[in-house]
C-alpha cells in the first residue's frame, strides 16, 4: 500500500513541529525518517498512524483519504521503542492479543501466532513471559504483535533505541531480512544514520519540521542536498570562505566552482569528510594544508588523526591501517593534508 502525504503542518503552542511536509511512499517500501531530536519525525509518524491530528494537509493510503479517520479504522501496526508488551501475558498471548480483540476464530489465531513466532525465530518461547526474554527478543515479539492482524502499514518509532549496540546491529540485519520476506509498507523513525542507511530503501532527512532531502542511502550520503544534511551525516571538516571568478577559497583550500564565475565575492562553506582527506609528508600538486599532528589513535579498522592548522583550526582525518602504518605519524610533527573531494555550498549551489 502506498502512502501520500501532502503539505502537512502541525504546531504545539508556539512550536512548529511540521511545516508544509509532502512525501510519497511506494507500496512495499521501507522508509526511514532520519533527523535530530525536535526535527518532526515522530510527529509525522504519529500523524500517519492517526495517533495525532494535523493542523493542515492530507494523508492518503493508496487513493483513500484517511486524514480524519481514527487510528482504529486504519489497520496500522505500530512498534514502540520500549516494547509496550503486556507483562502478565505470555509471548503467545501478547502476539494473539490484537486477533482476540477482533474476535478471530481460535483456529485462525493459533495458526497466525505460530506462523509469526516461527518468522521471528521464537517458536519455542511462546510460553514464556516478557520478563524472561532479552531486550532483542522482546522487541521481536512487539514486532510480531504489530504484524498479527496483517496491517496495511507498519510504523516503528525508534524500535531499537532501548537496546545495546551489539543487539541493535543484529536486529537491524534481522529487520531488513524480515522486510524482504513480508514486503509490508514500513516507515521507521531513527536518529541513527547507520541504522537508517543499513535498513531503509530510502531515507528522509528531516530538520526543524521540514524535509531536507529524500533519496537512497547512497544518494543522500554521496550527494547531500544541503549543508545540514552534509553536517548531520557523520563527522565533517568545515571550512569557511568565499567563491569568486569560478573558484572557491575556503579555509586553506582552493577548488573550482564553475557555478559562480563572476568576479563578485560571495560567502561559502566547504565540507570535507574525514575519510576524504589524506596526510602527506611533502606538499604535492593542488591544494594542501600545512598542519601539525596533535593525536593519533586507532578506532577499529580506522586510524583517526587529529591535526591543527596554522590558524588553530582542528582537522580530523581517517586513515586506513595500512596507510597509517606507512606514514608512522607522531604527535608534534608537521605534515600536509590533501583533500580528495570538497563540497562547497553557497546558498542553493553546490559542487
Amino acid at each position: 500500500m502506498s502512502v501520500s502525504i501532502d503539505r502537512l503542518s502541525k504546531r504545539f503552542g508556539g512550536f512548529t513541529a511540521l511545516e508544509d511536509v509532502s512525501l510519497e511512499i511506494s507500496g512495499g517500501e521501507l522508509v526511514a525518517l532520519l533527523g535530530p531530536s525536535g526535527s518532526g519525525k515522530t510527529t509525522l509518524l504519529r500523524i500517519i498512524a492517526g495517533l495525532e491530528s494535523a493542523d493542515g494537509g492530507t494523508v492518503r493510503y493508496q487513493d483513500e483519504d484517511v486524514t480524519d479517520r481514527p487510528v482504529r479504522e486504519r489497520n496500522v501496526g505500530f512498534v514502540f521503542q520500549h516494547y509496550a508488551l503486556f507483562r502478565h501475558m505470555t509471548v503467545f498471548e501478547n502476539v494473539a492479543f490484537g486477533l482476540r480483540v477482533r474476535r478471530r476464530p481460535a483456529a485462525e489465531i493459533d495458526r497466525r501466532v505460530n506462523e509469526l513466532l516461527e518468522l521471528i525465530q521464537l517458536a519455542s518461547l511462546g510460553h514464556r513471559y516478557p520478563s524472561q526474554l532479552s531486550g532483542g527478543q522482546r522487541q521481536r515479539v512487539a514486532l510480531a504483535r504489530a504484524l498479527a492482524a496483517e496491517p496495511r502499514l507498519l510504523l516503528l518509532d525508534e524500535p531499537f533505541g532501548a537496546l545495546d549496540a551489539k543487539v541493535r546491529q543484529e536486529l537491524r540485519s534481522w529487520l531488513r531480512r524480515l522486510h524482504e520476506e513480508i514486503h509490508v509498507t514500513s516507515i521507521f523513525v531513527t536518529h541513527d544514520q547507520d541504522e537508517a542507511f543499513e535498513v531503509a530503501d530510502r531515507v528522509v532527512v528531516m530538520n526543524k519540521g521540514r524535509i531536507e532531502q529524500v533519496g537512497t542511502p547512497q544518494e543522500v550520503f554521496d550527494h547531500p542536498a544541503t549543508p545540514f544534511v552534509m553536517d548531520f551525516l557523520g563527522n565533517v571538516n568545515v571550512f569557511q570562505g568565499r567563491v569568486e571568478s569560478g573558484r572557491a577559497h575556503v579555509g586553506g583550500l582552493s577548488v573550482d566552482y564553475p557555478d559562480h564565475d563572476s568576479g563578485d565575492s560571495r560567502p561559502a562553506t566547504g565540507y570535507v569528510r574525514p575519510h576524504e582527506l589524506d596526510v602527506v609528508r611533502e606538499p604535492g600538486e593542488g591544494t594542501n594544508i600545512e598542519a601539525t599532528v596533535v593525536r593519533v589513535h586507532a578506532v577499529g579498522a580506522v586510524v583517526r588523526v587529529l591535526l591543527e592548522d596554522p590558524r588553530g583550526e582542528v582537522l580530523l582525518v581517517d586513515l586506513g591501517r595500512e596507510r597509517a602504518g606507512e606514514l608512522g605519524l607522531v604527535a608534534g610533527e608537521t605534515v600536509w593534508v590533501a583533500p580528495r573531494r570538497v563540497r562547497v555550498f553557497v546558498h542553493d549551489f553546490q559542487i
